[in-house]
């Protein structure tokens, strides 16, 4: 192409896209390259700006892992990934946030009240609530996928100390919609800062902590999937979310508790409980699927 120029080239990366390109992708690449474009014009980039985003990009490359995704948390840190999921979240239902770099398939099975808390150090914590439409109708079939850190704020995968998929479940609702089981309280946790997100954080003079949460995914026939994470009311890092996660609905309660004579008989756990021991009661709404 001998017409190439600073004026001319947005325009014929998008006229290189063939006939075989769907109207969606045309569509997305036609705003990805407008704005990334314009970014270098409005900016005037240096090549050494762009050599040392390329490397930061090749290092995010080098340090992945099944266990660690360093792309995943580079959307994270930018916001790229909360505002995702504001953009898809719909009214009325609970708000999703972010997935995370630290989800793993193949969590176990647990049964309504089962135990995850295991012999993992910390405060138990007595978890329940509902799967609901935004009808408030019990949504019969709902799978719950959960997942969290250790006290000591690991993952299960980032920790070899730990066993494998430990503090990770997978339950279905009752017909109720319920659920409902024992696990331990997760603490605050930084995000890794040791690779090339964690340059972009001390660059720009950013905390790299996360406020402690659960992570949940919840699924069910005929409705949208939703990725999330509950976070407490007393946490530190509530205002401070290294990732943006924080969502006003995504806020419970922990409420200490010394008499076990109040968790019912349905929780494995509970003539193991301990005082003082804290309950969580959390409920989820999920949108229809044809929305």
């Amino acid at each position: 192409m001998r017409n190439v120029t600073e004026e001319t080239l947005t325009q014929i990366f998008l006229d290189y896209c063939g006939p075989e390109t769907t109207p969606r992708l045309r569509y997305l690449l036609e705003h990805l390259v407008h704005h990334l474009h314009s970014f270098v014009r409005e900016t005037e980039l240096t090549h050494a700006e762009w050599r040392k985003a390329i490397e930061l990009l090749s290092k995010a490359g080098e340090i992945s892992t099944p266990e660690r995704n360093e792309f995943v948390l580079f959307s994270d840190v930018l916001g790229l990934s909360s505002l995702v999921d504001m953009v898809n979240s719909k009214p009325d239902a609970t708000s999703s946030s972010v997935l995370g770099p630290f989800h793993i398939l193949g969590a176990p099975d647990l049964a309504y009240g089962g135990d995850l808390k295991a012999d993992n150090d910390g405060a138990t914590v007595v978890v329940k609530g509902s799967v609901r439409d935004r009808q408030g109708e019990p949504i019969k079939g709902a799978a719950i996928e959960l997942w969290q850190t250790a006290e000591n704020g690991l993952y299960s995968n980032q920790d070899p100390a730990q066993p494998e998929y430990n503090l990770r479940a997978r339950m279905h609702v009752g017909d109720d919609g319920g659920y409902a089981l024992t696990t331990v309280r997760p603490a605050p946790y930084s995000v890794p800062d040791d690779g090339p997100v964690g340059e972009l954080l001390h660059a720009t003079g950013r905390q790299p902590w996360r406020p402690s949460h659960l992570h949940f995914i919840i699924t069910a026939p005929g409705y949208r999937s939703l990725v999330t994470e509950v976070f407490p009311s007393d946490d530190p890092f509530l205002d401070a979310d290294a990732v943006f996660g924080v969502r006003e609905d995504l806020i419970m309660e922990y409420v200490e508790q010394t008499d076990k004579q109040i968790v019912s008989d349905d929780f494995e756990a509970r003539q193991r409980l301990t005082s003082p021991f804290y309950t969580v009661d959390f409920d989820f709404i999920l949108a229809e699927e044809t929305e």
